[in-house]
């Protein structure tokens, strides 16, 4: 997969990376908007632990009012619009859950918003979008296609254009994920009155474009320098695992990242900002299979009696079947980032996804 073309390599000196400080100011502009999604307890209880507590959580972000994280970013990018920008309105391109988010923060913030989607985006996604009162075009499911059309949109009719991951107002909201994982996992995995976890724990998040796991990963650090951040992609659709070897970013094809289930990991390249994140804050990256994604959506819904999207299964999926590939021994918190699947869809991959999740 060829990299961008002239960016064998991408600058250190570039716009800063966003801070803890911006994912904290996002906290507040979020407070009464996104629920603080639960830390749920996953598999077996430790032996002798007298609380009853796991070694691995779920950070359940297919509980927010969209049914995914993406609310986090899009209120948090709108809700910083001056008055006149409000006025005109917005739109933005997506797969499903920004377009969902961007539906409905343009909805509680009183101005309309259009949204570039592919044809082929899940059905569920769609009828939400609608419901919340957004206008949609379809276009073909390259990613590029739909970036390119929402920006020609925005210059043609004045609209603020709200990216899906490529924007620090973006980045700052989804960090607010990684605030929470810091401080309720504080409370899940230390006796009364201390302060500090009693060790490092890793953070397993799903990457598309890269914006929920630079947020989370800044948050993570900011607080918990020895904790660990890993990204988690399918074997489809592994462009950011293969730009973190080869230290640029690449590309892949429409064609190929379309061949995963996951739906809302089908983005083809990173950014430069998101790159710039992942290169510095992240410690490796793991990817996962069809079957393995499938395996995990029925384990999730046996085990913590969660409906989950492929791409939220992701994270999961890297638990059960590449343990080999984290930290051992260490607290884990595998980031639900959504749940939002067609009927059908659903169906089919959890009847495949039995035989993976034994």
């Amino acid at each position: 997969m060829p990299a961008l073309p002239n960016e064998p390599r991408i600058p250190v000196d570039e716009e800063p990376l966003v801070t803890v400080d911006e994912i904290r100011e996002a906290a507040g502009r979020l407070a009464g908007i996104t629920l603080r999604t639960p830390l749920l307890a996953f598999g077996e209880p430790i032996a002798g632990d007298p609380r009853g507590r796991t070694r691995v959580w779920l950070k359940a972000e297919n509980l927010q009012p969209i049914g995914a994280f993406k609310l986090r970013g899009a209120y948090n990018a709108l809700a910083q619009l001056t008055a006149d920008q409000l006025a005109r309105g917005v739109v933005t391109h997506s797969s499903g859950n920004h377009a969902q988010g961007v539906a409905r923060a343009a909805r509680l913030l009183g101005t309309r918003a259009t949204v570039v989607m592919p044809r082929d985006a899940s059905a569920i996604k769609v009828d939400r979008v609608r419901a919340d009162g957004a206008d949609i075009i379809f276009v073909g499911s390259d990613s590029d296609e739909r970036q390119t059309r929402a920006q020609a949109i925005s210059d043609q009719r004045g609209l603020a254009l709200i990216p899906s991951y490529d924007d620090r107002r973006i980045i700052s909201g989804q960090g607010t994920t990684g605030l929470e994982i810091v401080e309720d996992l504080t409370v899940l995995q230390d006796p009364p009155g201390e302060h500090l976890p009693a060790g490092p724990f890793t953070v397993l998040v799903p990457i598309g474009g890269g914006g929920l796991i630079s947020g989370v990963a800044t948050a993570v650090k900011a607080l918990r320098p020895d904790a660990a951040v890993i990204g988690v992609e399918p074997e489809l659709a592994a462009d950011a695992r293969q730009s973190l070897a080869e230290d640029r970013i690449v590309r892949w094809e429409a064609s190929q990242v379309n061949r995963t289930s996951a739906d809302g990991m089908r983005t083809m390249a990173l950014s430069r900002l998101t790159f710039r994140h992942i290169r510095r804050l992240v410690d490796g990256i793991v990817t996962v299979s069809e079957h393995e994604i499938a395996g995990a959506m029925v384990r999730a819904a046996r085990a913590a009696r969660l409906i989950v999207e492929p791409s939220g299964a992701t994270s999961l999926a890297a638990w059960l079947y590449h343990q080999a590939e984290l930290p051992a021994e260490v607290p884990v918190v595998c980031l639900i980032s959504g749940g939002n699947v067609d009927a059908e869809v659903y169906a089919r991959m959890t009847t495949g996804g039995a035989v993976s999740a034994g």
